[in-house]
Formats: structure tokens, sequence, C-alpha cells
């Protein structure tokens, strides 16, 4: 007997609302059409993968973490620092399990204990999630002042003080130091800027 998956369906197109969800704290720093949630995860889903390998943590641990780390902003939306001073944004421990009842047990249990691992922050794989999450937003900031925001540097410094592994400090350090066009100098081998 095969199982209902009507609530997975639903989760699915909620899901995909965060590609229409803009990240609002760079509102703030002047940016007029900001990442959506989903385009941070995703890159923070593969920073945590490259965090956890060199970190000696699992990898796909790290990056399934981090997938699923802002999915509750389906249902709150992206409630920025300033914004949570006033009202904080749902718990997303309680948002997580709205978000999969009725789903198959097996995949609701297994999602709420992902974020709770998440919002733990004790597992290395967890510590590696939440590392990539503050390494995205500065990377973000980089390029957007790279794009003439100079109101970024708030969040490229804010974040790169939030930083706990060695592999996510160093590469700060290695990103603080580059261009954001150095990737495709190199590929095209035309040198330094």
């Amino acid at each position: 007997m095969s199982e209902d998956l009507s609530a997975v369906g639903r989760f699915l197109y909620e899901a995909g609302s965060l590609k229409q969800t803009r990240r609002t704290g760079w509102w703030m720093a002047g940016v007029r059409d900001p990442e959506s949630v989903a385009e941070h995860s995703w890159r923070t889903a593969l920073i945590a993968s490259v965090i956890a390998k060199l970190e000696g943590a699992d990898p796909a641990r790290a990056a399934y973490l981090a997938v699923w780390h802002d999915t509750q902003e389906s249902r709150t939306g992206d409630v920025n620092h300033l914004g949570k001073k006033y009202a904080p944004a749902g718990d997303p421990e309680e948002v997580t399990t709205d978000q999969t009842t009725g789903m198959p047990e097996a995949l609701a249990s297994a999602v709420r204990e992902l974020v709770a691992e998440y919002e733990a922050k004790k597992s290395p794989e967890a510590v590696c999630a939440r590392d990539a999450d503050k390494l995205e937003c500065m990377l973000q900031g980089i390029e957007y002042k790279a794009q003439g925001y100079q109101n970024a540097q708030r969040w490229i410094d804010n974040s790169r003080r939030r930083l706990v592994t060695e592999t996510a400090n160093r590469l700060a350090d290695e990103l603080l130091t580059q261009d954001s066009l150095d990737w495709l100098r190199t590929s095209l081998s035309e040198g330094e800027r």
C-alpha cells in the first residue's frame, strides 16, 4: 500500500515560493533586487559541502542541513535582524512541524530532525552548515559591493566575524583577496587583474 503524497506535493509547491522570496536585509544596503532565499540556500548547500569535506565532517549531511535551513521562510518570510528585534520570526522547529503535517512519517520525522540538528548547532555538520550560511552572506555582500552597493560592507564584516571553523575562516580570508571575476580570468588564462 502506497502512502498519500498529497502533503508532500503541497510542500514542493510551497518550497517553490522561496524562488520569489527576497532576502530582505539587502534592501537596507540599497540592493534593489536582492537574491532569493532559494538562491541563497543553493550556494549555502554547496559551501557547506566544501567546508564539511575540508573539516572532516560529512559533506552530504552538511549540504542536506543547509538545503533545509531556511525552508520555514516560505511561511514566515525572510525576517531580517532589525525586523526580529520587533517581531521575532516563527520558531523554525515549530514551523517545520506544521510544514510536515500529513507527510509520510519517515519523511516528516527526517525533516524535523534535520531542522532540529541545524538549530541545535552541535553536530560538526550543523556547525559547517551554519558557517556556510554566514560565508554565503559574506560572499554575496562582496558581489553586491562589486556592483556598487557600498553599504554591503556591513554584511561582509558581520558575516566574517561570525565564522567558527578554521576552513570557513580561511575561505573568508581568501575570498576577501579575490575579485568576483577572478575565476573567469583564470579560466580564460587572462592572468591577474
